[in-house]
């Protein structure tokens, strides 16, 4: 195969899967937020969480993202929080259940995501922050995964 016909087929291979619009990304990420405060305070197998989820849940979401993200997070808790315990001011068990619930979502896409730019992956975890979370937990949300973007990002940040 030419080089020529590889890009071909990259190209093809790429206009070839399914466009999700970014509202349903958007409602899956509040999903996985969602699912992830449910884990974090019943300690419930996440798959159940997740069939749960879809039970209940009618409508147009990014389901496979829910999907991937929701059931990866609970697995590499332990690294996700290598990425946190630096840079937070107090221990991953002294956050409110919805930032720490956030930060997951968060570090995961910076971590695991990267075909999620980073300035997305902080805009929509502040977004929900403003939703969901306590007063100015917003703010918080927005310093610790700034930070987080300079050690799992540093090219894509060096590029702004």
């Amino acid at each position: 195969m030419t080089a020529n016909n590889a890009a071909t087929t990259k190209k093809s291979n790429r206009s070839s899967r399914k466009k999700i619009p970014l509202a349903q990304r958007r409602k899956a990420r509040q999903l996985i937020l969602q699912a992830l405060y449910q884990w974090l305070l019943a300690e419930t197998n996440p798959r159940l969480i997740a069939q749960q989820f879809h039970e209940e849940n009618e409508g147009n979401f990014d389901w496979d993202y829910f999907d991937e993200v929701f059931i990866e997070i609970p697995k590499i808790v332990d690294d996700l929080d290598e990425h946190l315990i630096p840079v937070l001011d107090r221990k991953p068990d002294a956050l409110d259940p919805i930032e720490k619930a956030l930060l997951y979502l968060g570090t995961f896409e910076l971590a695991h995501r990267i075909d999620v730019p980073y300035k997305v992956v902080i805009n929509e975890c502040i977004e929900l922050a403003k939703v969901f979370g306590a007063t100015d937990s917003h703010k918080y949300i927005n310093g610790v995964l700034d930070k987080i973007v300079a050690e799992l990002r540093p090219i894509e940040l060096s590029a702004k």
